[in-house]
């Protein structure tokens, strides 16, 4: 038993390993798509004011020239659908375990989303004022470079492409989580084998979502994939409509702090707010960018509200017992419930291809290839989907992966690096003053996050091997 231990764990690191090293490969890739000139974006679905009013995919050139180009006529979008596109991108899959984060902290670690929200805020700011400093930042990457050249670009690009990597990677261990939640009894068996339900759910997303990937244009999926702020208010309505009218109540107390849990809760906090990246292409994208300011209270504000009310509704249901995903302890035989789960199993099917595109792109970028290229995206997109579902399956543990991104990735992408990218490009860390007080604070606060919460995410992920 010891030895099958051992052999998943070093399974585990491989891995992890395999989306560094995509990762690297695609910021290689960066600099040879800027001599071929071939576009590699990050898709984000976005609204925009065009004259047909239609809802499609924001591209934003991740080229490094493109830094040194600027374009007003895309500044098109004004504030009340720049808050709809904020409140889409902050709003996601975290609305599922934060329930659970706050079971594994009590409620004292409320404090903590509180003080996670105000940080990612700040940081917020941070970015914009970088913009505001350099007119020809337009992308995140873009800041890296400015602040300390091609290293901060690198670096930048890398926590992107990880944390896109391994985001997907849980889609798949929530699709298959909820689908055996729903078909419990069902197992699948492939040549003799015999599959368990939840990783023989997890391949058969993974052959659904295969197509998707391969797909030239997007927009199709734009439109499902841009109505996360809809999937979430469903979703807390169900779960609350399910706990005051289904007969589950409100009756859990819980505990007031559990200190053993707290890095766990941060760590999912933090995956709460993990969409900084996407900011500058918000930003450049308002008719008004002044008004940026105000767009991201509201998000902030209203995302913070909507994932307070699922954390104390869901601990309030559930108790010590709330699950990884609040969807896994609702019960099946009510619709509410099912309407939730259904509205869980959408957004990930649509999403997933949206969040490895830029992978995709600049891996093909990086391929030097003397045929077709629509052969090498098939090819590289079959085997992102492939390494993504060996990933899922050698580690299916939602929670403990989110922790993980959370910990690791979401706080140094949406706080860590914003806060040092301002530090040397306004110039500020060259003055004692309250302002590089604050933000040397937030520094320190999210590599105590970082390196906590990576090293439990990372026992736990071991033990349950």
């Amino acid at each position: 038993e010891k030895c099958q231990t051992s052999s998943r764990t070093l399974l585990l690191f491989f891995y992890l390993f395999q989306a560094v090293a995509l990762s690297f490969i695609s910021v290689s890739s960066l600099k040879k798509a800027a001599m071929t000139h071939e576009e590699v974006s990050l898709t984000v679905p976005l609204l925009e004011d065009d004259h047909k009013d239609v809802l499609g995919s924001k591209i934003e050139d991740l080229d490094p020239n493109s830094a040194h180009h600027t374009d007003t006529s895309a500044s098109t979008v004004n504030v009340f659908r720049t808050c709809f596109n904020g409140l889409n991108a902050l709003s996601g899959v975290g609305i599922l375990s934060i329930p659970y984060a706050l079971a594994s902290g009590g409620w004292l670690s409320l404090v903590l989303l509180f003080a996670i929200a105000t940080a990612a805020f700040y940081a917020g700011l941070l970015i914009q004022r970088c913009m505001d400093a350099d007119p020809t930042i337009r992308t995140y990457p873009d800041m890296g470079e400015r602040a300390f050249g091609n290293k901060g670009r690198v670096i930048a690009s890398v926590v992107m492409y990880i944390e896109l990597y391994l985001v997907a990677t849980g889609f798949l261990i929530l699709e298959g989580d909820n689908l055996q939640n729903l078909l419990p009894d069902v197992e699948f068996e492939v040549a003799g084998v015999t599959v368990g339900g939840q990783k023989g759910f997890i391949i058969i997303v993974a052959l659904i979502i295969l197509p998707t990937v391969w797909l030239d244009n997007l927009s199709l999926l734009s439109y499902v994939s841009a109505s996360g702020v809809l999937a979430s208010a469903v979703i807390l309505g169900s779960v609350i409509w399910t706990g005051a009218f289904e007969g589950i109540g409100f009756q859990h107390k819980g505990t007031l702090i559990n200190w053993g849990g707290i890095p766990t809760a941060v760590s999912l906090y933090a995956f709460c707010y993990c969409s900084h990246p996407v900011f500058p292409t918000l930003y450049t994208s308002m008719k008004k960018r002044h008004q940026f300011s105000n767009v991201l209270v509201v998000c902030f504000v209203l995302c913070t509200i909507c994932y307070t009310s699922m954390a104390i509704f869901g601990y309030l249901m559930f108790g010590s017992d709330v699950q990884s995903q609040i969807t896994l302890n609702l019960p099946t035989d009510k619709l509410s419930a099912r309407f939730a789960i259904y509205t869980t199993l959408v957004n990930p099917i649509s999403k997933y291809a949206l969040m490895v595109t830029p992978i995709v792109n600049a891996t093909k970028a990086w391929i030097r290839y003397p045929c077709d290229k629509r052969v090498v995206n098939l090819f590289v997109g079959t085997t992102l989907v492939i390494s993504t579902l060996l990933v899922a399956l050698a580690v299916p543990f939602f929670g403990s992966l989110m922790s993980l991104v959370g910990a690791f990735l979401s706080i140094t992408a949406s706080v860590m690096l914003p806060c040092v990218f301002y530090l040397k490009i306004s110039g500020t860390y060259q003055r004692f003053n309250g302002e590089f007080f604050a933000v040397s604070l937030i520094i320190l606060m999210s590599v105590a996050v970082a390196i906590f919460g990576t090293y439990t995410s990372v026992l736990d992920m071991i033990g349950k091997l």
